[in-house]
């Protein structure tokens, strides 16, 4: 049941799947990664608004890479970050979307490191 915990643990905050398993040097590492990608896509004018229906799937994946962040995302949303609909009318608007979404995705590859790290599989 350990790699379960490790590897949801590291969904919920990027890299404290590496703490449990004791890897603290790549939990530093991938913690100030995927927070730098996240913040710096905040900065850009992401817009963080999860998208429900199935008129536009992309948008789907595109919101749920968002909120695979983890806690990151929801501090940002509970401070208000993101939320402005005029965001979208910033020339970074994109790239900041991009950034906060490559935060997402690579918070799941973390996550399954440590997964596999508990698991034995990995080292």
């Amino acid at each position: 049941m350990f790699p379960w915990i490790a590897g949801l643990a590291g969904l919920l905050m990027p890299g404290a799947g590496h703490v449990l398993v004791k890897s603290r040097g790549r939990a530093a590492v991938y913690f100030i990664s995927i927070l730098g990608l996240f913040c710096f896509g905040v900065l850009y004018g992401a817009r963080l608004q999860f998208h429900v229906g199935f008129d536009d799937p992309l948008a789907v994946v595109r919101s749920t890479a968002q909120v695979v962040v983890g806690a990151p995302y929801f501090l940002a949303r509970l401070l208000d970050l993101g939320q402005d609909p005029s965001l979208i009318t910033r020339s970074t608007f994109e790239y900041g979307s991009t950034f906060t979404e490559v935060a997402g995705l690579l918070n799941i590859l973390v996550a399954l490191d440590a997964f596999d790290i508990a698991a034995g599989r990995k080292k």
